[in-house]
C-alpha cells in the first residue's frame, strides 16, 4: 500500500521535519494513520521554538494561551477541542474527546475539566519568549497583519498500510486575537476532513476564509468528482478569490491528499511550505504554487 505523511505549516523549518520522522517511524512498522498524525502533531506543540502551536504559543489580547486542536479518523469519527488552556498537547486531549464522548468538540472550562478528568496535569504554556512578546505587543496595542509570520498550523495527513486514512490539525490562532477567538482548525469540514473512500485534506492561514468556505471538506469532496490533490486545492483557492472579500490580501494554504497517495497543496500568497515523506520519496520540504 501507499504510505505518505504530509504536514503543513506557514513556512516550515528543517526542523519541523521531526513531524514526519516520527510519523513515518510508526507507519513503516505497520502503525495505524491515526496514531501517526496525533506523534507527528505533539512534536510540534511540543516545541518550544513554535509560537503558533500549543506550548510556547503567541497569546491574545489578555495575555492568555488558548488551543484549537481536531483529529478524524478512517471510520469518520473525530473530536476537538477549541480555547483549551494550560494543556501542551490539545491533540491528545480532541482524540480523547473522540473516543471517550459521544460529542465532536468540547470547549473552553468543559474542554479543560475533561482533560484534568482524564489524567491531564495542568501546565504553564507561556516562555520566557512568549511573555516577553506579549510585553512588547501590549506597548503598541496594534492589531498585526496575519501574514506568514503571524499565523501557523500543523496539519498532517497519513495513509498507512492498510490503506486508512486519517488527519489531524492544532494551532493557537492567530498571535494577540481576540480573546474568545476561535479559528478554523478545530471545525471539522474547514480546518480538516477526512473521508476514507476518497482522501483527506486540511488548512492553515486565515481561517475566517477557511471557514466561510468549508475549505477542507470542499477539496475532499472535488476529489471525489475526479479531482487531483493538487487540482482539488488550486480550484478551492480560485473560488475562495472569487467568492471572499479581500481575499487575495490573506494568506490561505491547503494540503490534500488521496487514496491512491497523490498529494496537492496551493495557497492564496506568500511562502508555503509543506513536507512529504513515502516509501518511494526521503522526507523532503516543497513549496507550494500560491495564487499571488
Amino acid at each position: 500500500k501507499g504510505k505518505l505523511f504530509a504536514a503543513s505549516g506557514g513556512e516550515l523549518t528543517p526542523k519541523r521535519l521531526d513531524v514526519n520522522n516520527t510519523a513515518w517511524e510508526l507507519l513503516s512498522n505497520g502503525g495505524r494513520a491515526l496514531d501517526a498524525v496525533e506523534k507527528g502533531v505533539i512534536v510540534v506543540e511540543l516545541d518550544p521554538e513554535v509560537h503558533n502551536v500549543g506550548y510556547a504559543s503567541y497569546p491574545d489580547r489578555n495575555g492568555i494561551i488558548t488551543l484549537d486542536a481536531s483529529i478524524m479518523d478512517e471510520t469518520g469519527n473525530c473530536g476537538a477541542v477549541t480555547f483549551l488552556q494550560h494543556i501542551k498537547t490539545p491533540i491528545v486531549v480532541a482524540r480523547k474527546v473522540m473516543e471517550k464522548t459521544p460529542y465532536v468538540m468540547l470547549s473552553g472550562e468543559g474542554a479543560l475539566e475533561f482533560a484534568l478528568a482524564n489524567g491531564f496535569k495542568k501546565e504553564e504554556l507561556h516562555t520566557e519568549y512568549s511573555r516577553q512578546a506579549y510585553k512588547e505587543w501590549q506597548q503598541s496595542q496594534k492589531e498585526l497583519p496575519v501574514d506568514q509570520h503571524n499565523h501557523d498550523t500543523v496539519t498532517a495527513l497519513a495513509i498507512d498500510m492498510d490503506g486508512n486514512i486519517s488527519g489531524a490539525c492544532s494551532t493557537s490562532g492567530i498571535a494577540f486575537k481576540r480573546h474568545g477567538r476561535v479559528g478554523d482548525s478545530p471545525i471539522i469540514g474547514a480546518g480538516l476532513y477526512v473521508d476514507n473512500e476518497v482522501g483527506g485534506a486540511g488548512g492553515t492561514g486565515v481561517g475566517e476564509v477557511i471557514m466561510k468556505t468549508l475549505g477542507s471538506f470542499s477539496i475532499v469532496e472535488k476529489m471525489r468528482n475526479g479531482y487531483t490533490p493538487q487540482e482539488a486545492c488550486k480550484e478551492q483557492v480560485e473560488y475562495i478569490l472569487k467568492k471572499v472579500p479581500d481575499a487575495e490580501n490573506q494568506p490561505v494554504y491547503f494540503i490534500a491528499l488521496n487514496k491512491q497517495g497523490e498529494y496537492g497543496a496551493y495557497g492564496t500568497k506568500g511562502i508555503f511550505d509543506f513536507a512529504v515523506r513515502s516509501k518511494k520519496q526521503e522526507n523532503m520540504l516543497q513549496r507550494a504554487d500560491t495564487a499571488i
